[in-house]
């Protein structure tokens, strides 16, 4: 099958980065689904795994952990899925990755792909809807049917990838939404997609929020970089949650989050795969529901480019998008 590997972690701008390969097809065991892949999304997990580093790769690996496709043949354990079936899904941090013409995955991390969406578009969804639902609904705890209603989220780095789902799931919810952006083409998208108010992260924040009315707000988000910590405690109001994706080796303040009895959590979307955990199943749940919102245009697909086809040559220029830090959404490459 084709695909596009590394064999080397190299600067994005070497050609040698990616590389047109062709690798053994695969075969479904277990719970597995053998999917064709139509279509795949980069995400800044994707630049991070190939950033220049001192390995060598024996047999090339494969990156890549979005994607939209077809089954094209199901394990003997399989129970949720058959062949024909159109799916999109993030995948496993630890196994061979979507960038290939045919990809394992375990099928309790697969959802129905949205019947609305082009496979392109539907590409650009599973990674960061796992992280945004999980980081509100399951760390923040926040009603996704509209118990919370009203109250406040500041989604800090709105307009990438997670904060365009983020917004659009925060929205559903009923929650207030203040999103930061910090360029005008990222401030009209997040408007577009539906916050209610706008700052820029790269401006003081708490007094920009305060401006607005909002002394303190109840749920927060950081979704590019610790670097707003001190400014989230500030924010958040007392027993409020403060959920991040950002991993960091910078000290954390946490006197602030003591005395409000304010909670941290970290959102890591492959933790469920990576320790097999009991209920892995939740993601095809949430991806499936989604996909039902999706289909009842409750929410849009966040793809801002598209680029074909599915090669070496996409795959580095994508990355190399991503890693300028100033993609809005999502970028896509489709087709082999």
């Amino acid at each position: 099958m084709k695909a596009v590997a590394l064999t080397h972690y190299l600067p994005i701008e070497n050609p040698q980065a990616f590389l047109d390969v062709e690798l053994p097809k695969p075969t479904a065991l277990g719970t597995d689904l053998l999917v064709s892949v139509y279509a795949v999304s980069i995400n800044p997990v994707d630049t991070k795994v190939r950033s220049p580093k001192d390995i060598v790769e024996d047999i090339p690996r494969v990156l890549g952990w979005d994607a939209s496709g077809i089954v094209e043949a199901v394990g003997p354990d399989v129970t949720l899925f058959k062949v024909g079936d159109e799916v999109y899904y993030a995948g496993d941090i630890t196994r061979s990755g979507s960038n290939a013409e045919f990809q394992l995955v375990d099928e309790r991390i697969v959802g129905f792909k949205p019947k609305s969406l082009s496979f392109a578009e539907a590409a650009a969804l599973p990674l960061t809807t796992i992280t945004a639902y999980e980081a509100f609904f399951e760390r923040l705890g926040i009603d996704r049917d509209g118990a919370n209603k009203g109250e406040s989220v500041l989604i800090i780095g709105a307009g990438g990838g997670v904060g365009s789902i983020a917004i659009q799931l925060a929205k559903a919810a009923g929650l207030v939404i203040i999103a930061t952006a910090s360029r005008p083409e990222t401030a009209t998208w997040v408007t577009e997609l539906g916050a209610d108010h706008v700052v820029n992260h790269n401006q003081p924040m708490v007094e920009q929020v305060r401006a607005l009315g909002f002394h303190q707000v109840d749920h927060i988000a950081i979704l590019n970089d610790m670097r707003h910590w001190d400014t989230a405690v500030e924010l958040i109001r007392p027993q409020g949650g403060i959920v991040t994706i950002d991993g960091t080796d910078q000290p954390m303040a946490m006197a602030g989050m003591k005395s409000k009895s304010a909670s941290l959590h970290w959102e890591f979307m492959f933790a469920r795969a990576m320790h097999q955990t009991p209920d892995m199943i939740e993601q095809h749940r949430l991806l499936t529901y989604v996909a039902n919102e999706v289909d009842a245009g409750r929410i849009r697909t966040t793809v801002s480019e598209i680029l074909a086809p599915i090669n070496a040559e996409n795959i580095r220029a994508a990355h190399a998008l991503i890693e300028t830090g100033t993609a809005k959404g999502k970028i896509v490459v489709e087709g082999f």
